[in-house]
């Protein structure tokens, strides 16, 4: 049984949240929570921590009738995407304008047996 979770216009970098996915792609969940909880000191890494949960507890809800051990739960898939781009101004010197962009991801986790 599979299930997974999404997390859409992630206020982080895709660069960024991509460097902590690939540390738990392939990884069984418990292996991936206690990776995520003690071993990374990324911001994103509370968000996909947060979305393994969600996956795993999706899992669990469409298996009612069954018992689901989550440490038999294997991180099958996690995919970060590019979400929209923020456009902000910034003044700069002899009245130029300098863009910031603040860019946002989205990022989906499927959990499996």
């Amino acid at each position: 049984m599979e299930a997974s979770a999404t997390i859409r216009f992630l206020r982080v970098s895709p660069r960024k949240a991509r460097l902590v996915a690939d540390e738990v792609r392939g990884k069984m969940v418990g292996d991936a929570l206690s990776v995520l909880q003690f071993g990374i000191t990324k911001g994103v890494s509370t968000d996909i921590l947060k979305l393994i949960k969600s996956a795993v507890a999706n899992v669990q809800s469409r298996q009612s009738d069954t018992a689901v051990d989550p440490e038999e739960l294997k991180v099958k898939e996690i995919r970060v995407d590019d979400g929209p781009r923020l456009g902000r101004f910034r003044a700069r010197a002899q009245g130029r304008v300098g863009r910031i962009t603040k860019r946002m991801c989205h990022i989906t986790v499927t959990v499996a047996n």
